[in-house]
């Protein structure tokens, strides 16, 4: 999903991990791990991050037609249209969009070495019409044997690190074919070699990658594999180092075929059956599996042969070929915890929920024992914080060379039923004595939300509960049952102000990462807690020194609140085993400002002198001066909401009169008033654009209202949704008259706007608050919640339960009222299972049956976000278009804050019945849509 506040440009990739002291729910975000593991790897949920373990942000290699800013070759700045018939948006928009992204950085684990992993811009269209098949939740791209539209890197820059922040001279990772794209980038344990996969586009379109290894010195990079027919398979794991020396590969079987081909007959009818009466809700899944076929082609492509690969050319096959999802590799090095999937297969959940096997091996391939076999998994609940049945979450602990640890629900995994303890923890070494049973770590009564291990006397334990906010976190010895546990922290997740900061992690030598010890003064036990700091003024971010015993505090760090946006981003003093000496602390920063791109320094005690280590460039100077300002104001039930308001440079509201505004959003749930009034985010923070913000309108002369809060709010027992409609009119009035108050917005003149659950809300503003806004554009959204009947979002109620709320909340049942013009934009390939592309179809449909002025656009090839360079650049044509039409050129009347605002919540409901008909059939189902508008971070 692309939003306006993933800052792809210019962040920078992991280097280690915070873990929060109360974990929220972890947004979907891009970063990348440099440890012992896979970069690409999912964190185990032992780990609990803010952000969740995907792809690296980065954008494909443009073909020979494309330059490397991604703008066509002998492209007229005046154009309007590409060759092929894509319209390209105004230059000042285009030339933001075209901007070279920047390299992203990883440190090595010694942090005495930088990368510089280099980009290209966007991509070309013909890259994602690539073929794909679509199986079991997964797209693959058959030739790749990967996952489809895999972005890369173009080349890798190796800099040393100097005390005082200077970069050495660039060593440029070099040895292999001009045009190879490079993928999961790697360090060795020891910080020596780098791994990474390459493939090179051959002329029949079948490129599979093979691993590569680089001397870090020299920057010499060979094949691992002597042999040029070993490729690598990156459907599920690809590699891991087990050791500086040793890689685990997945593999494509030698021995494998030509591709199962789809038989002319179909062998019989498709058949599913319920003729035990089981009771079985399922959101809407895409891209399922439909027939055997789909399930022999599933096997094909995911089935690896694992090979142990030492650097000096020696190579072993170990275990037999499977569909391997993980590899993980004790601290120590001789065990590996490996799982697999395997049939049967389901036509109805993706394949996360398949049967699932976890084996411990010894290192050399060696079966040791079976962990645990658990069945498909279709009948998990709706329900929040509803689970998987038998153990999960199995992980080693990261202090220890080979210690098991993992979860079992005590309420058969249905948050819906009442217990206690509702999870218990469970340990055990990884060969255990004949009768020794696994050791109860921890219970828990909400569910277990995942631990940070320090040593023999302290862990800590996280639990949470999504119904009412709650969450803990336990301090446990786990090896003294002598001490008790107790509770460090118990707060609600939603109560930004209070949260006490999360642990910093330092690495230890054996890759793992453990809470940091700091001594001061031959005193030790003291943590570091690296917070956000929300105060009713804006983030102030800060990192406190903790006493684990007394609870008390003491703040060294603080970010400058004056002007600049600051973060503690990672330990750089962190490789040594035992505590660490405060008064050789060292810290890695980050430094913003409204203005200023993040700059990255290292901070060294005790002194605290900061060194710069980065001088990244504005990537778009041309906005470099526009104004920027967190704005807060009253809902009229006395909720207070926030708001940033950007506006052009150079604007001055008394001599220049009111802007058109585009206002773009994206609606939250709450369960208390005074959590959503809380601010969150900074108003110094760096602006940062991507392909398809709505702050890229700054440069055609609009005031921005971007992410205003639409807090939809469900105190005590209510649900949030069932004044959804109500609460989301009264947060875009307070929007729409504090925007008008400040002289900045026109009055006939704003526009509305949003992205997927942001494109459910515009679409609903233009149907409930009509005197609000001129016109509105909707990209990816989703209108009929009837088509979703087993939960939408944050709503877990069936259809049949919250009949009204669901027809009351769908924008299709009230498409005769919409009389502003709304441009609905939608991938053709829309992958996000709240989101289908017939949504936008079908409501479009309903538009033009009334007469409504609307507008569909269907973008080929294109999913839930928008990748290709034609794709973005005929969005933002569509989008300019529209607001230059019924935004700048409007002239209707102004808007009449005194007139009626909206229906009541029972004339919504009359109406929408009466618009339908009744309830529509059900046609589909829908998994949460849960998105979070969330800044990439380096770590």
């Amino acid at each position: 999903m692309l939003l306006n506040r993933v800052y792809s440009r210019f962040s920078l990739l992991s280097i280690t991990h915070n873990l929060p002291l109360s974990p929220p729910q972890i947004p979907k975000t891009c970063f990348l791990r440099f440890h012992r593991r896979n970069p690409t790897k999912p964190m185990k949920s032992s780990v609990v991050s803010r952000f969740s373990n995907l792809a690296p942000l980065c954008s494909f290699a443009e073909k020979s037609a494309v330059n490397p800013n991604g703008s066509v070759e002998g492209e007229g700045e005046d154009n309007s249209s590409l060759p092929n018939g894509y319209r390209l948006p105004p230059k000042e928009i285009r030339d933001i969009v075209d901007a070279p992204p920047l390299p992203l950085l990883s440190f090595s684990p010694h942090r005495d070495k930088i990368l510089f992993l280099k980009r290209r811009s966007l991509p070309p269209l013909s890259d994602l019409a690539r073929p794909e098949e679509k199986l079991a939740g997964v797209r693959i791209d058959g030739s790749y044997n990967a996952r489809s539209r895999m972005s890369f890197y173009t080349g890798i820059g190796i800099h040393s690190l100097s005390d005082d922040g200077t970069l050495g001279p660039e060593t440029e990772v070099h040895g292999f074919p001009d045009g190879a794209k490079i993928n999961f980038v790697s360090w060795s344990r020891d910080g020596r070699h780098l791994s990474f996969s390459i493939r090179v586009d051959e002329e029949d379109n079948s490129s599979k990658l093979r691993v590569w290894v680089a001397d870090v010195e020299s920057g010499k990079a060979r094949p691992l594999f002597q042999s040029p027919d070993i490729y690598l398979n990156a459907i599920f794991d690809n590699y891991t180092w087990i050791d500086s020396s040793t890689l685990l590969v997945c593999t494509i079987p030698l021995s494998r075929g030509a591709p199962p081909k789809k038989p002319l007959v179909p062998s019989g009818p498709k058949i599913q059956s319920n003729e035990q009466q089981n009771i079985i809700q399922v959101r809407t899944f895409q891209d399922l599996l439909k027939d055997e076929y789909d399930e022999d082609l599933f096997d094909y492509y995911a089935t690896s042969q694992l090979v142990l690969a030492s650097l000096d050319g020696t190579m072993k096959p170990i275990g037999p070929p499977a569909v391997y999802t993980s590899l993980d590799p004790s601290p120590d090095e001789n065990y590996l915890l490996v799982t697999s999937i395997h049939r049967p297969y389901s036509f109805i959940v993706p394949c996360g929920r398949f049967p699932k096997k976890v084996e411990l091996w010894t290192t050399d391939g060696k079966f040791v024992r079976e962990i645990c076999d658990l069945p498909l998994a279709e009948d998990i609940p709706i329900a929040f914080n509803s689970v998987r049945k038998g153990k999960r979450s199995i992980n080693w602990r990261a202090d220890k060379p080979s210690t098991i640890y993992w979860v079992e629900t005590q309420d058969g995994g249905d948050a819906k039923v009442e217990a206690s303890p509702r999870d218990i923890v469970y340990m055990q070494s990884a060969e255990p004595a004949d009768g020794e049973e696994p050791e109860v770590l921890h219970k828990l009564d909400l569910r277990y939300g995942g631990i940070s291990w320090c040593d023999d006397s302290l862990a800590l334990v996280y639990e949470s509960w999504y119904k009412t906010r709650r969450t803990r976190t336990w301090v446990i010895s786990p090896d003294n049952k002598e001490v008790n546990p107790r509770i460090l922290f118990d707060r609600s997740s939603e109560d930004v102000y209070s949260d006490p900061g999360s642990p910093m992690l330092r690495r230890t030598p054996s890759g793992t990462y453990v809470i940091a010890k700091i001594k001061r003064q031959d005193k030790g036990g003291y943590l570091l807690l690296n917070g956000n700091g929300a105060t009713p003024e804006g983030n102030i971010p800060f990192l406190d020194l903790f006493d684990i015993n007394t609870g008390s505090k003491e703040r060294i760090w603080e970010s400058n609140k004056e002007k600049y946006y600051e973060t503690v981003v990672a330990l750089m003093s962190d490789y040594n085993d035992g505590e660490l000496d405060m008064d050789q602390l060292k810290i890695l920063t980050s430094k913003e400002s409204k203005t200023e791109n993040t700059q990255y320094s290292v901070q060294i005690w005790p002194e605290k002198k900061a060194f710069q280590i980065t001088k990244f460039p504005h990537p778009y100077p041309q906005l470099a001066s526009l104004q920027k300002e967190m704005i807060r104001y009253q809902r009229k039930d006395g909720v207070q909401l926030t708001a940033t308001l950007y506006l052009p440079p150079g604007y001055n509201p008394s001599k220049d009169g009111p802007l058109p505004c585009l206002v773009w959003s994206y609606p939250g749930e709450f369960k208390s008033k005074d959590a959503a009034g809380q601010v969150r985010g900074s108003p110094n923070e760096f602006a940062g654009i991507g392909p398809t913000s709505p702050l890229l309108w700054l440069a055609r002369g609009f005031a921005i209202l971007s992410g205003p809060t639409i807090p939809i709010i469900g105190e005590g027992d209510e649900e949030a949704n069932d004044r959804y409609v109500e609460q989301l009119v009264a947060s875009a009035e307070a929007a729409v008259e504090e925007v008008i108050r400040r002289g900045v917005a026109h009055p006939n003149k704003i526009a509305i706007g949003g992205h997927s659950y942001g494109a459910f809300m515009t679409a609903n503003l233009l149907a409930h608050a009509p005197h609000l806004f001129c016109c509105g554009v909707a990209r990816s959204g989703a209108y009929n919640r009837t088509l979703t009947p087993f939960g939408f979002q944050n709503e877990d109620r069936t259809l049949w339960e919250a009949t009204n709320t669901y027809v009351k909340m769908s924008p299709f049942m009230s498409a005769n009222k919409i009389k502003k013009p709304i441009l609905l934009i939608h991938g053709e390939e829309d992958n996000n299972s709240g989101t289908l592309t017939m949504q936008s179809d079908r409501f479009f449909n309903a538009l033009k049956g009334h007469g409504a002025l609307c507008r569909l656009v269907i973008l080929p090839f294109e999913s839930h976000g928008y990748s290709a360079r034609e794709s973005i650049l005929h969005v933002l044509w569509e989008t300019d278009r529209w607001l230059q039409t019924y935004c700048i050129d409007n002239s209707d009347k102004p808007v009449d804050l005194d007139a009626p605002k909206s229906d009541t919540s029972e004339d919504v409901e009359k109406k929408s019945f009466t618009a339908s008909g009744g309830v529509p059939d059900r046609e589909g189902l829908e998994q949460d849509e849960s998105h979070s508008v969330t800044r990439s971070l380096l770590w």
